[in-house]
């Protein structure tokens, strides 16, 4: 199969898909950050440091391929809802958040130094809020869909507000540079996934208001954001990096 081929083919499922571009700008960019951070991690020997490298590979790797797999057409199914007609649900797109948010909660509580308890209620509860969103996603009826969005976004208030107080409080005891960075990691999460829902709201999936095709794009955005993102700024900091030892200089006096 030649090069041409293979565009020609690309071409045609965005002809088919037209939202299918931003599926295959996600792969791309999913993809370039998970060889970034593995080649970043690569010879890291530190335990606790390779842990926070495992993790955050695995939260781009998943996405690399559920974004593939919906560029594909895989993962996405034809809903009958009353009074709106057949919708295109990417369920694929559920299957990668009930994977990678909790790993990304998981290297919030790990910076965080959280309990097992804490870790597991927490999985637990974001678990369930992306379960609960895909019952909505999948529903029949505009009743059903909304209630299930409404339970949804309250299961994601509580996660984010577990990560406001709770895990924030417990990082107070630590140093500046973890301090700093939990901080960006949780603002930055507290943003963007509170725009999960009101999109969902807006989408195709919801009122209706925007069409698939800006759907997938901001859906794109935020994955990217919180993934790609989300990695950069916690494998570039000193608090997993740690606090590189400066040399002293000598003293005017030790040179006499």
């Amino acid at each position: 199969m030649t090069l041409g081929t293979v565009v020609a083919q690309a071409g045609g499922i965005i002809g088919e898909r037209p939202e299918a571009v931003w599926l295959a700008l996600g792969t791309i960019i999913m993809l370039l950050g998970t060889v970034y951070f593995i080649g970043k991690g690569w010879g890291v020997s530190d335990p606790d440091q390779q842990e926070f490298y495992i993790i955050t590979i695995m939260i781009t790797g998943i996405a690399t391929s559920a974004y593939l797999s919906m560029f594909f057409g895989f993962g996405l199914t034809e809903v009958e809802v009353a009074g709106r007609g057949a919708l295109d649900i990417y369920w694929a797109r559920y299957a990668d958040w009930l994977f990678t948010t909790p790993l990304l909660l998981l290297d919030l509580a790990l910076l965080a130094n959280a309990s097992r308890r804490e870790i597991g209620g927490l999985v637990i509860l974001d678990s369930f809020m992306i379960v609960t969103g895909l019952v909505g996603a999948l529903s029949k009826t505009m009743l059903a869909r909304y209630t299930w969005w409404f339970i949804s976004t309250i299961a994601m208030i509580l996660v984010l507000y577990f990560l406001y107080s709770v895990l924030s409080a417990r990082v107070q005891e630590m140093n500046d540079d973890v301090q700093s960075t939990f901080t960006a990691l949780r603002n930055l999460t507290l943003v963007l996934w509170t725009l999960y829902p009101i999109l969902w709201i807006v989408g195709t999936e919801g009122a209706g208001v925007v069409n698939l095709y800006v759907e997938t794009l901001g859906f794109m955005v935020l994955d990217v954001s919180a993934k790609v993102g989300f990695g950069f700024i916690l494998l570039r900091s000193r608090a997993i990096l740690g606090e590189p030892e400066s040399t002293p200089e000598p003293s005017a006096e030790a040179a006499d």
